[in-house]
């Protein structure tokens, strides 16, 4: 049985940095891009940054682009990703997830590709 378990979510003021952990198990982490998504109040869950198996690849949106880095230790079956300068607008449920051999933007921005998810981690941003 898979399982993602995100972890690293808190409080934090504007301006501040959080890194936010994703670990895998029940499944071979390597053959899987993996990949952020959010969702705020209110709002729909988002696409906010993925990278491929082997970390040759990595996508953001816009919104975060800059700020927001995501990386993977494929020995560890562990994604992470490294918040900066985080603003309120953050603030959201942080889900990871696992595509089996997805690749691209196109593709990985897409919450329909992929085949397992996390069940989240609370990001709160204080103004």
């Amino acid at each position: 049985q898979v399982h993602l378990v995100e972890s690293g979510g808190g409080l934090v003021q504007a301006g501040g940095s959080l890194r936010l952990s994703c670990t895998a198990s029940g499944l071979t982490f390597s053959g899987y891009a993996m990949g952020w998504f959010r969702q705020a109040p209110g709002k729909e869950r988002e696409f906010v940054a993925a990278g491929s198996r082997f970390s040759s690849y990595t996508y953001y949106a816009d919104s975060v682009k800059g700020r927001f880095t995501i990386s993977r230790d494929n020995a560890k079956n562990t994604v992470f990703l490294q918040m900066n300068s985080l603003k309120s607008e953050d603030t959201a449920i942080y889900y990871c997830a696992a595509d089996f051999g997805g690749s691209g933007l196109g593709r990985l921005s897409r919450q329909a590709e992929y085949d397992y998810w996390g069940q989240g981690t609370q990001v709160t941003v204080s103004s």
